[in-house]
Order: C-alpha cells, then structure tokens, then sequence
C-alpha cells in the first residue's frame, strides 16, 4: 500500500472529515441546539478515543487495545441512542415530561465516556475537579448548611447533565460549535500555507538584531502567533523551537530562555482576534458580540507585552545578555514574496470590524487561505500538507471540545445547587465587602484553580465562582470577567503546576520548576494590569475614544515605570530608593482611576523622574538627600546580577 492509500485509510482522517463537513453545514443551514451539539460532541469522542490511546506501562498491550476499542465501541453505541432520543429531548418539557431507564444508562455512559476523554486529553486534574462536583451534587444533603442542599435524584441529575441545554450540551459545548471549531480551522489553514512560519520570520527581521534580541523575538512572535492560537502550550511548541535556540545562543540560561517564552506565549491568550478558547466562552457568558470582546482585550494585551517587551530590553542592557550576533540568526527566506500571506489575518479583523459574525469573519479569513497558498510552489497546499492540515484541525478539536463540554457538568451543579452565589457571598464575608481584598482573593483563587488545568477550563470555573462576587462589589461585568481570564491565564506559568512553563522547559532542556520560579519572576510586570481596566472601563473601550487614548497611554506608561523599578535600570543601574520610587508610582496610576489624584501624582512623578535621568543621567532622588541614598549622593554600582 502506498503511502498517500495509507494516509486515506486512517479512520481519524474521515471522521475529522466529518466534523469539517458537519460543521459548515450548520453554519449555513443552522438546526436545532439539541441536535448540533449532541453530534459535535460525539464527533470529538471519536476522535479523542482514536487520536489518543490508553498509556500505561503497566497494562499488557492487549488490555491497552481492548479498553481503546471498547471506548470507540461505546461512543457508537451512544450515538445510536442519541440517534433516537435527541427528537425526543427537542419536544419534552423539562421537570415533567418523564426520564426513563434508558436515559439514566446512557447518561451515565456519556458521563463516564467524556471523563475518561477528558483524562486522555488534559489529565487527572480536571478529573477530580469534576468527580468533586458530582459527588457534591449527589451527596449535598450529608453537608451541613449554609453549602449543602437537598442534593439531586438520579433522573433529575440525569435530566440536567444530559437531556437539556443546561449541563453538558450547554453554554461550554455551544461555544465549541458555534465559535471555537471556526478559529481553530481557520488557525490550521492558515499554519499549513506557512503564516505561522512568516509571523516568525517577522519577529526576527523586526527585532532580532536590537538588543535583547533573543527574548524580543520569542516576545513578538507568540503575539503575533497569540492572533491565530487558542493554547499556550501550542505557541511555545510553534515558536519555542525556533527562539528558545536563539535565546540560548545569546548567552541566556536555560531556564530563563524557557521562562521567557512561557511568558511570552500564555500572553498570546490574550491577544485579539483569537485570545484563546476562553475569549469565545465570555462573549455566551455575557451574551455579546465576539467583537466587543475582541476589542475589549486589545488594550490589556498590549499592557501585557510592552510591558514584557520592555523588561527584556532593561534586562538585556543592564547585564548585557540575550542580544544576538549577526551570525546567530543566519539568513532568512524574503518577506517580500510572503507578505501576502497576512491577508488572511486582516480578513478575519475587517470580518470583525464591519460586524460579521465571529464564525462567518472566522470562516472568510479560512477561505482566503486556499488562492493565497498557490501564489508561491512553497506554499502550495500539497496532498500531504493538505491531509495534515485536516487531521491537525481534527485533533485539536478533541483536544478543546472534550474538556469544555465536560466543565458543563461543573456548571449546572454549581447554578442548579446555588452553590456559586454561596460561594461569592463566603467571598464577600471574608474580604469584609472591601474590594481590594476580594479582588486579591480572586487573584489567589484563580491561581490556585489553574494550576495544571487549561486556560478555558480555570476560567469557567472562575467566572461561575467569583464573577458573582465582584458584581456584588460594583465591578462591571465585562471587568469581572476579563479580571478572571487574565489571572487564569497567567496560571500557566505560575508553580508548582505550570503548563505553559513545563513545555518551555522541556524544549530548552532545564528545569520546570527553575523554569517556572523564573517565568513567575518575569510575570510580576505584567501583573497589576487586571487593577487598572477594574477601576477605569475606558481600558475595555468602555468609553469615549479620547478618554480610551488617555487612559491607554497612562496604562502603558505606569506599566513601563512598574518594569524600570522591578528591573533597576534606566540609562544606569538604579539605586534602591529611585526603584522603590518608581514600583510605587507605578502601581498607584495602575491602581486609581484615570484622571484622579492618586493617578497624577504617580503619572507626574514617574515621568518628572524618568525626564530628569534622561537628561541628567547621573540624577537620582538619593542625591536630594544629605548624604545620598548610598553615602556619596549618586547612583549606585550595580553587580549586573537580576
């Protein structure tokens, strides 16, 4: 059999296929809740059963097989129940029409089935996130008030999780039909005609011989490629293996070449258009328009990595590592004959802009991949390119629907039993109703929650748990919910569980807990930026145009001054008193609303001092005292040591 027969002959193939065909059928000949999203959902059961085996040294081979056919097994048997039962489940009045045995069966298979794909897929953490709201929503009537409940029945818990848009065919798997599948292919299209390869090739020609270089260049490509990726751990692997190298060639330490790509690439979850999968599941939350979300998220993002991008430069001046050599890069294909390659991204903005809808902004951009790949013989879409694009979008689809749609489960126990408004009111009692605390709280909270679950799965949980609490304290929706997804996100390079961060460390050959300590580290510039867009919504583009530019260019000045003061460089190494100077001007016009006192103050401050050292490089606030900060009334020598 050749090669091309064999490639046909992979059942993951066709049932990718499937999903592919299912899904633009539906964009344009929409059907019922009830039936498009049972059906998308055992589409990814497949593949999820076939795309990852059981792994376990342990088990004979044999055991391994029988238990991955008896998976595929039970996914056909469920889609024939399905089959039947979904005309049923779109006629049937909820809590009156009856639940039979049959129900209960499969329901409880369907449970068990998408536990299992979520253990395959994301791991065991997740697993006891959701075994420890089942149980919770069975047994709630043994705990004593005010968290426990009455508890529900079997047909009741059956009728919730399964037969109704409320549990695991609820808001979760909505999003994974109507928005998630649409980007995810339009991000598999646009890396097999080589977009993601020229966002590198960018970065490199942009900011690869500045100084500092190395980390620049892993700092621009993951936002750039945070446009079109959903995952973290994805962006690391794309860009990771290409400047993690680079980084390491520049003199920087294993570990701190790893961290600063985990850092860089988790941002990529926060940058418009894509911003990950979490970004999809806020606009149902909210029941807005994608684009608003989209819109929403720029100004922070771009908090996010000037802020970084800036730390790198401090960071490379003030110890002189991680700038490239002109031989460390080599020479690069031209850009020039690729530059059309960014019309698909503009596509996908301009979609968004003029007010399409996300999936039809999303399925333009993916149509206008297919011309642009033939303009150049590199980026043809060849068989082979062709049938890796498809399986690529086939598995990253499992990878994303399964563990979505199984946080419904975490959903409807924690809204049907009351527990999330128990939760935020315990929230609201320990913070004594003052919302610096509470938010702190949150931030812990979020951590906590994130460590070793995906971005997505943390936020949903999040934002059913505390979103209610900020609310109570008069935080605006929008805020609360993007103050959740940002912490969330930055779970992925925090320790002791640190997804993003593992993947680093593992493509540079260090450390992940060394990796994760330092990604951490690095993080601290990034991380009061929720504070500001809470107490100003002109951040979300919740105000007027020049109240948004005011706003954005006091953000990104405090965020600037934050960094000096955490990095101690300025045109000089930075004695103690100008650093404690700066972090404090720094967090106070983070902190307080744009315009206000405090927010003057910090803003005047920073940018009297950094003028002052601009021009008079020897200037330092120690100078004004007697006999100086550090006894001779001038700057410090500094070790060069972070």
């Amino acid at each position: 059999m050749t090669a091309a027969l064999k490639k046909l002959a992979d059942i993951r193939l066709w049932v990718a296929v499937v999903l592919v065909v299912f899904q633009y059928w539906i964009l344009l000949h929409p059907q019922q809740p009830l039936f498009e999203r049972p059906v998308h959902l055992l589409l990814a059961l497949f593949l999820v059963y076939l795309w990852f085996p059981v792994k376990s040294g342990r088990m004979p081979r044999a055991a391994r097989l029988a238990l991955d056919v008896a998976g595929v097994a039970a996914v056909a048997a469920l889609a024939v129940y399905l089959w039947i039962a979904v005309p049923r489940f779109m006629t049937r009045i909820d809590n009156v029409d009856p639940v039979f045995w049959w129900d209960v069966v499969f329901g409880a298979v369907l449970v068990v089935l998408l536990i299992e794909a979520v253990r395959r897929t994301v791991g065991w953490i997740l697993v006891w996130v959701i075994a420890g709201f089942l149980l919770y929503g069975a047994l709630g009537y043994l705990i004593p008030a005010p968290a426990g409940f009455r508890g529900f029945g079997v047909e009741e818990y059956t009728e919730i999780l399964t037969m109704t848009t409320s549990g695991i065919l609820g808001v979760t798997t909505e999003t994974s039909v109507n928005f998630v599948f649409y980007f995810v292919a339009f991000g598999a299209a646009y890396s097999a005609i080589g977009g993601a390869q020229l966002f590198i090739d960018l970065a490199v020609r942009l900011v690869g011989r500045s100084r500092g270089g190395g980390a620049k260049i892993a700092i621009v490509g993951s936002s750039l490629m945070g446009t079109i990726s959903g995952s973290a751990v994805a962006n690391v692997t794309a860009t990771g293996v290409f400047s993690i190298p680079l980084m390491r060639r520049s003199g920087m330490s294993a570990h701190n070449a790893a961290a600063t790509e985990a850092i860089a690439s988790t941002g990529g979850q926060l940058m418009p258009p894509v911003m990950g999968i979490a970004a999809f599941v806020m606009a149902e939350l909210l029941s807005v328009p994608y684009a608003q979300i989209a819109l929403a998220g720029l100004i922070p993002a771009m908090a996010f990595y000037i802020a970084l991008y800036f730390n790198a430069d401090l960071y490379a001046r003030k110890t002189g590592i991680g700038t490239l050599d002109k031989d460390a890069i080599g020479e690069l294909p031209p850009l020039l004959p690729r530059l059309h390659l960014l019309v698909p991204p503009l596509v996908l903005v301009a979609g968004l802009c003029l007010n399409f809808s996300a999936q039809m902004a999303a399925t333009y951009a993916t149509l206008s991949c297919f011309p642009l790949a033939f303009i150049r013989r590199e980026n043809w879409l060849t068989f082979d390119k062709t049938v890796k694009m498809i399986n690529d979008l086939g598995k990253q689809m499992a990878e994303i629907a399964i563990p979505i749609a199984a946080i419904g489960i975490i959903i409807a126990v924690a809204i049907q039993s009351n527990i999330a408004l128990k939760f935020a009111a315990g929230v609201i009692a320990a913070s004594g109703g003052a919302l610096g605390i509470s938010l702190i709280l949150v931030i812990v909270g979020c951590i906590v929650m994130g460590m070793g679950l995906p971005t997505v799965a943390a936020y949903i949980i999040g934002a059913v748990l505390y979103v209610p609490a900020l609310k109570e304290l008069g935080v605006a929706p929008l805020a609360a919910h993007f103050f959740v997804m940002y912490y969330c996100v930055l779970s992925m390079v925090t320790p002791p569980v640190a997804l993003a961060s593992y993947a680093a460390a593992g493509l540079a050959g260090a450390g992940p807990m060394t990796t994760s300590l330092a990604a951490f580290r690095m993080s601290f510039v990034c991380f009061l930026v929720p504070f500001a867009f809470v107490v100003d919504p002109a951040l979300l583009f919740q105000a007027d145009l020049i109240q948004v530019l005011i706003a954005s260019a006091g953000l990104f000045l405090s965020t600037s001054v934050w960094a000096i003061g955490l990095i101690g460089y300025f045109r000089r190494p930075l004695v103690w008193c100008d650093r404690i100077l700066l972090m404090a001007c720094g967090v106070i016009a983070i902190v307080a609303p744009t315009g206000a006192m405090l927010w003057d103050i910090g803003v005047g401050v920073a940018a009297v001092f950094l003028l002052l050292n601009w021009f008079f490089p020897r200037f330092s606030f120690a100078t004004l005292t007697p006999d100086g900060w550090n006894g001779k009334g001038a700057a410090a020598p500094d070790t060069g040591q972070r």
